[in-house]
């Protein structure tokens, strides 16, 4: 057996369990095609689907926001979001911050929701955090852009933060996963995927040419594995072992925020989104005035998008081993002729919506 492969072997085996994991990328206006910036979120979660919503309450901002699949429309925790003030917000676990304090546990889904109602640009997010009652009850890497050009991340814990803002990284790009960079030194998760990312997206990064089809297409698909430094999925193997690649067996969602221009306004700004294992299902693009019924719950009873009901039907044939440790084994012939077509559909949408 080729000793790479069975090193990745060893690795799933040896691993005690997959936490919940998210993979997230700031790209300011310098680093994109077309001058716009980008909030990227692949997401990684214990919810089995997510599907899209608009909110609007009185005397609070309207915001279209990612929610869990099965939760009731009470819409308390958004986990990824973009609002009509052009500020955009989204997070990952950082595992080597300080644990959350016993009495207010995985708090970051109302922090964003309430973010998405108040916050008209990242200044305002700081302040937000400022005002909040202490423990805050997170433990994580907030991500946010605005209308004014600004992007940054907050690696955030129960009573303090450390901001980090994308003008200050000559790139324009800041990358996270599950560690935060003021956390405890070589804590928490990612670092495989970190680099995975950084290697897949060099050229883009290098010469200033991000596009949101980048990160769904180019990342979200993709079995590029920098630890042993090949791409699986061109090794000709029935089975692949699911272990730290971007696309993961608990990955729900890939969804690109892509921001607006000077002089531009909010309702310009897409969520590019992907709902489902992100490999197999297709991008459709939503905006503040507009989403497609696929990305929406069926009924108010029924909180399940259609795209992610679809894309679950691909993802059981995908991972179809499940006794024992099956689970983690991607049976690769069923998989590429999937990601080839969600690839294809997704390289439409794009084209169709800027078309438009």
């Amino acid at each position: 057996m080729n000793t790479k492969r069975l090193l990745l072997i060893l690795a799933a085996l040896l691993s005690i369990q997959q936490a919940v994991c998210c993979t997230s990328i700031i790209a300011s206006g310098k680093a994109t095609a077309n001058g716009r910036p980008l909030l990227w979120k692949h997401r990684d979660t214990g919810a089995s689907d997510n599907f899209l919503y608009r909110v609007e309450k009185p005397g609070k901002i309207g915001y279209v926001g990612l929610f869990n699949g099965g939760d009731s429309l009470d819409l308390r925790e958004a986990w990824m979001g973009m609002n009509d003030a052009g500020f955009a917000i989204m997070n990952t676990v950082a595992y080597n911050l300080a644990p959350n304090s016993p009495e207010w546990l995985d708090r970051e889904g109302v922090v964003m929701a309430m973010a998405l109602e108040e916050c008209r640009c990242v200044d305002d997010f700081e302040a937000l955090l400022m005002s909040l009652p202490k423990p805050m009850g997170v433990r994580t890497n907030f991500g946010c852009i605005d209308a004014y050009g600004n992007g940054a991340y907050f690696e955030t814990d129960d009573y303090n933060w450390k901001r980090y803002d994308v003008s200050d990284v000559p790139s324009g790009v800041l990358i996270r996963t599950n560690y935060s960079m003021s956390g405890t030194p070589d804590g928490g998760m990612g670092y495989i995927r970190y680099a995975n990312v950084e290697h897949i997206l060099a050229t883009p990064i290098s010469d200033g040419s991000l596009t949101p089809a980048s990160l769904t297409e180019g990342v979200s698909r993709c079995f590029y594995h920098s630890v042993l430094g090949f791409d699986a999925s061109a090794s000709g193997d029935e089975y692949l072992v699911d272990q730290d690649f971007v696309p993961r067996r608990s990955s729900t969602a890939s969804i690109v925020v892509e921001g607006i221009l000077p002089g531009e306004t909010a309702d310009e700004m897409v969520m590019w989104t992907v709902l489902g294992y992100p490999p197999v299902s297709p991008v459709v693009a939503a905006t503040l005035d507009s989403i497609p019924s696929s990305l929406l719950p069926e009924s108010p009873t029924d909180c399940h998008a259609p795209a992610n009901k679809d894309a679950l039907t691909r993802f059981r044939e995908v991972f179809h081993i499940t006794r024992g440790s099956g689970p983690h084994y991607i049976h690769m012939p069923t998989l590429l002729p999937l990601v080839e077509q969600a690839k294809a559909v997704s390289l439409e949408e794009y084209s169709r919506f800027r078309e438009r």
